[in-house]
């Protein structure tokens, strides 16, 4: 008897190349129509056969199956997808890979069910290529968490160095600091990312430092500030570029941060400390 096997292609916009319905591993001609592909073929009274669709698929951002609108019930499900990169990720309300393997190039990996209903979709998020505007945008939009560390330490280093910083040398310290986030800003449409963060650094670096050696010195401006800027700056901007463990390099950061101050400071009188300040404070005014 003759019998008609429809398969529904998993989205409308998409480009299946080299598409092949086969029965029991025979190839069987088909027509698609509208978003279905159906073909026929002579199967046995009460017989089975093997039922199968290959096609060759591209994207760029992710790659998308789904198994039906709303929840869906499916038997006898297996897919298998084969990666030629590492970075795999896969999108939020999205199936996990049942099974996995590396390969020489990237991933094996196999979505396989006998009897699943869901209402999430096969997906796959493709590593995508470093844009360098979002990036530096990102970076600018936390510059203010990486002020406020350098600023912290910063005031920990001078009250244990006993250096007497004005809120006016703060106010030109944060405006050094900021050039780095409003050139990067420019830079990177004229540039490569990676040569604008070098030479943001540098200036930004560059200005602090030579500020600083004329308020201070220059062993403190090198040594002190220079350094903490590179760490609360130059690195802490530079997490930005690892997708997926900024937060966490930032908040290892921080926690190490924490526990030198503590050790530092933990001898520290900080209510005598804070009345020689304010004693200062009324000398100067006097």
């Amino acid at each position: 008897m003759s019998a008609r096997f429809v398969w529904r292609f998993p989205a409308e916009k998409a480009i299946y190349d080299e598409l092949v319905l086969s029965l029991d591993g025979r190839p069987v001609r088909f027509q698609t129509i509208k978003s279905v592909m159906e073909g026929f073929a002579d199967v046995p009274v009460g017989g089975t056969v093997a039922f199968q669709v290959s096609y060759r698929s591209q994207g760029l951002d992710e790659w998308q199956y789904t198994l039906g609108k709303d929840v869906s019930q499916v038997r006898n499900f297996s897919l298998r997808m084969k990666t030629n990169f590492t970075e795999i990720d896969f999108p939020d309300n999205t199936l996990s890979p049942t099974e996995k393997r590396r390969t020489g190039e990237g991933w094996e990996l196999t979505w396989r069910y006998k009897n699943v209903v869901s209402g999430y979709d096969i997906a796959m998020a493709m590593p995508g290529k470093l844009q360098p505007g979002p990036l530096a945008g990102e970076i600018s939009y936390f510059a203010p968490v990486s002020l406020f560390f350098f600023f912290f330490v910063m005031f920990i280093i001078s009250t244990l160095r006993k250096v007497d910083l004005h809120p006016m040398n703060y106010f030109f310290l944060a405006a050094a600091f900021f050039a780095f986030h409003l050139l990067l800003a420019y830079l990177v449409d004229h540039i490569s990312i990676h040569a604008a963060f070098i030479i943001c650094s540098i200036v930004s670096i560059g200005l602090v430092v030579s500020y600083l050696r004329l308020v201070v010195g220059l062993q403190f401006a090198v040594r002190e500030a220079g350094i903490a800027q590179l760490i609360y700056l130059v690195l802490f901007s530079y997490a930005f570029f690892f997708k997926g463990f900024t937060g966490l390099a930032v908040t290892i950061g921080a926690i190490v941060t924490l526990f030198v101050v503590m050790q530092i400071t933990g001898r520290m009188n900080w209510g005598q400390q804070f009345r020689k300040v304010l004693a200062n404070a009324v000398g100067e005014a006097e």
